[in-house]
Parts: structure tokens; sequence; C-alpha cells
């Protein structure tokens, strides 16, 4: 594995784990940091594991873009950096594995949207959500791109223009994490939801994945002619031959991969 500067990475079985490591810096994301997130969910993304865990350090999550990174950018270079930011977002849904947040304190601004453009989210009861550009003067633009799809419009717009932070229980209420636990289960409760999403076959996941991303967000014709054509492709893989055979046989299934 990449050695790195502002986070870490350890394989433990089937599980990758991307922790954030710069809590002096409440994990903003410069971009030399973003740099290496990229970095390394490429790197997870190409293993044979099945699941990514990411997480941080420190009692903030990721507090968003860096401020003094941004501030030293022309706007070509801000340009940049959010391009940088996008393709970090952009391949976390693109890996074949699936993605998991660990939330144990505060995502605001970018570190929210990391939240939001993970496949599943666990958050302790203690974290907090915040989209806080609305109440300063740097708009949340590219966080909100996620979000919306994740809690739809009038409560996005509620965190954009207000500002405001949410607790765990609101952000579970409103679908931007699946699960809400004690601080001392969190990481039980993600190895336990890990679990359970990558039972089945691996290459029948990913591309199951990549697929539910394609369609969202389109019309439900073209949602409709997308998946029909990748299912009756699908149903000729090795694994999904062989699910339909322990099933018709009453006996465990073999992957193949």
């Amino acid at each position: 594995m990449a050695q790195y500067r502002h986070i870490l990475v350890d394989r433990t079985g089937d599980t990758v784990r991307i922790t954030m490591n710069r809590p002096e810096r409440r994990n903003s994301l410069s971009g030399e940091h973003l740099g290496e997130l990229l970095g390394a969910f490429r790197e997870a993304g190409e293993s044979d594991a099945s699941g990514i865990v990411l997480a941080a350090e420190g009692p903030v999550f990721s507090a968003g873009h860096d401020f003094a990174d941004v501030a030293a950018r022309d706007v070509e270079g801000v340009r940049e950096l959010l391009t940088l930011c996008t393709e970090v977002m952009r391949t976390i849904q693109s890996v074949p594995q699936v993605v998991v947040a660990r939330v144990h304190g505060l995502a605001t601004a970018a570190g929210c949207q990391l939240v939001a453009s993970c496949d599943l989210a666990v958050a302790a009861d203690c974290a907090g959500f915040a989209l806080p550009g609305g109440k300063g003067g740097w708009f949340c633009h590219t966080p909100a791109v996620p979000v919306a799809r994740s809690i739809g419009r009038k409560r996005l717009m509620e965190l954009v223009l207000t500002g405001d932070a949410v607790t765990a229980d609101v952000a579970l209420e409103w679908g931007l994490v699946n699960y809400v636990v004690p601080l001392e289960r969190l990481d039980e409760a993600v190895a336990e939801l890990l679990g359970r999403a990558t039972r089945g076959s691996r290459a029948s996941k990913a591309l199951g994945k990549r697929t539910v991303y394609a369609q969202l967000d389109r019309p439900e014709a073209d949602a409709y002619a997308i998946t029909l054509e990748v299912m009756a492709a699908a149903s000729q893989l090795p694994g999904a031959k062989e699910g339909m055979r322990a099933f018709l046989e009453k006996r465990p299934p073999i992957w193949p991969d």
C-alpha cells in the first residue's frame, strides 16, 4: 500500500479502512488531502477487498474544504480544487466495493458531502451534519449535490439556507445516514452493516452498485432502459447462475468470485 501524510490506510480481512488523520486541522480537505483520498480509494478499488470504511481521527469527522488552501488560490486554482473534490466523490461511488462512512463527530460542508457520497453511513449519536455556507460567505454549492439526492429538496434548502447543523437523529430521519448508535457501538455497527452489505457475489454487487448510480435521478423510462439491459446481461454471470442453482437445489451458494 502507498504511504500517505494526511490519511491512514489499513486492511483487515476483506475490509480496507481509510482514516482521515489531520485532526489538528479538523480533517479539512486541502488539495493534498483530497489527492491522498483519491489515491487511496483508487488503490482500494483495484484490490480484491469487498468493503471500504471511511473514518476519521480527532473530534471532528471533517470540517470541509481547507480555507487556508482555498484563500491562497485564484479562480482557476479553486476550480481545480473543486474538480479534484468532485473526482473523489465520484470515485467513492464508482469503486466496486461497498463504502460505509463511519461518522463519529461533526461533518460539515465537503465533509457532509463525503458522508452523502458514500454508499452507506453509520453515525454516532454525538455526530452532527451541516452545510454552513448559507450563514457565511461561500455557499455550499457542490456539497449540496449528493446531499440533495439523499434528503430531498425542502430539507436540503433548510440545510443550505440556514447553515445550521442537524443532529444525528435528524440526519437519520432525513435519510442522510442509515443508522445512529452510541459512540461506543459505532465500530460494531459499521462492521455489522458492512457484513450484511457485502454478502453474495462480489461481481454481481459491483455491477449492481454501478447500475444503481447510473439510473438514479433519470426519468423512469430511461432508468428502466438502463437497468433492463444490465439485468439481462447479469443473469449470465457465474454468480447469478450459481445463486439460482443453489436456490433451486436448496443448498448454500458457493460464490465463484
